[in-house]
């Protein structure tokens, strides 16, 4: 795995989970603003159901906007209390980059992931470009099955149904 600047995979993730709140506001904004147009202009029932939903979409996306925020920060109290090191040696842990490899019937595959606080599911690119980072948290699955384990271990996932077995090839 080449050396990956931590700090610059942080970086990045707090910019999508920002550009993330900036969408959530303005996707509860327009909806909000239909809800009000609708409800005004027309006395119709079929408007009236259609102003309730928007205001139900408005309320899920403030819900959203707050979750990102709550992510942020969690981000933030991470990088604040310094980010941890990991030699070839040790456990998966809160902040490690894991390279992981797996075999199926499409052959051999490597993934990488960045076990952190918040941001699950967010694809982080690498230097320059060069290869993918998954983000996980220790409340996935998979960060689950990670965590604590050494370059060597084996962990089985079930996944939508599918169990997948994943080797640990190194810890950074």
């Amino acid at each position: 795995m080449p050396p990956l600047e931590k700090s610059e995979l942080l970086a990045q993730l707090a910019e999508r989970l920002r550009q993330s709140d900036r969408l959530a506001h303005r996707a509860e904004a327009d909806a909000r603003e239909a809800a009000r147009s609708l409800a005004t202009e027309s006395e119709k029932k079929e408007d009236g159901r259609a102003a309730i939903e928007y205001g139900s979409l408005a309320t899920g996306q403030a819900q959203r906007a707050r979750r990102v925020l709550e992510e942020l920060k969690a981000l933030s109290d991470f990088q604040e209390a310094g980010l941890p090191r990991f030699s070839r040696k040790s456990a998966v842990g809160l902040g490690a980059i894991i390279d992981v490899s797996t075999e199926d019937d499409e052959g051999f595959a490597e993934r990488t992931f960045f076990l952190l606080p918040a941001g699950a599911g967010t694809e982080l690119t690498g230097p320059g470009g060069d290869g993918f980072l998954s983000v996980i948290t220790p409340a996935s699955p998979v960060g689950r099955a990670l965590l604590g384990r050494r370059a060597g271990d084996t962990i089985e996932v079930t996944l939508a149904g599918e169990v997948r077995e994943w080797t640990v090839l190194e810890v950074a």
